[in-house]
């Protein structure tokens, strides 16, 4: 091969690592658009220390460090009309990248049920899903926390879903439907 063919061969390898450089920064770059791989969930609630312990000692989850955010605050966010937070911070691990369940509830506000029958009922955010790793150890927490599976559950995962696995639906204090996905041992 002569020097020109090989100059030649080595420009196109060089732009073809150039262009996968570029691709590799582009898509680098489209995962910089957050911050986080998850989403955070506040909840307004009627009882925050009785949804704190359903959340905790009946389904599982861990209480983290909470925080307060003032009113004025709140009201320059468009969060309440001056009405101060305070949330309670549950997740399903330590990590600080796990996704935040964040309870608050807020004296005096006029909150609305909202109609949780079903989950077409109202539109919004209508359900939680919390994979377990033991279905029958969650549903003992339940039984003992005198909570009971909605309908028929646990059901065994319809086929296409990863076999062995049941979903158990429940309610919390609110009425608000929580998803129990895990396998029966």
């Amino acid at each position: 091969m002569s020097f020109a063919n090989r100059g030649a061969w080595c420009a196109i390898v060089l732009g073809l690592l150039a262009t996968a450089a570029l691709r590799s920064a582009a898509a680098a770059d489209a995962k910089s658009d957050f911050t986080s791989g998850t989403i955070d969930l506040g909840v307004v609630v009627t009882n925050v220390e009785k949804s704190v312990k359903f959340y905790t000692e009946v389904i599982g989850l861990k209480e983290l460090p909470g925080f307060s955010v003032p009113g004025d605050f709140c009201a320059d966010a468009g969060l309440t009309d001056k009405q101060p937070l305070t949330i309670r911070v549950l997740s399903l691990s330590d990590d600080p990248k796990a996704t935040k369940l964040k309870l608050m509830s807020v004296p005096g506000a006029n909150s609305k049920p909202s109609d949780n029958a079903f989950v077409p009922s109202q539109l919004g955010y209508r359900y939680l899903t919390i994979h377990v790793t033991d279905g029958d150890a969650a549903l003992a927490r339940l039984k003992k926390a005198g909570v009971k599976p909605l309908a028929k559950g646990p059901v065994p995962l319809p086929a296409g879903l990863p076999a062995g696995n049941a979903l158990t639906v429940v309610r919390d204090p609110d009425g608000n439907l929580v998803e129990l996905v895990g396998p029966k041992k």
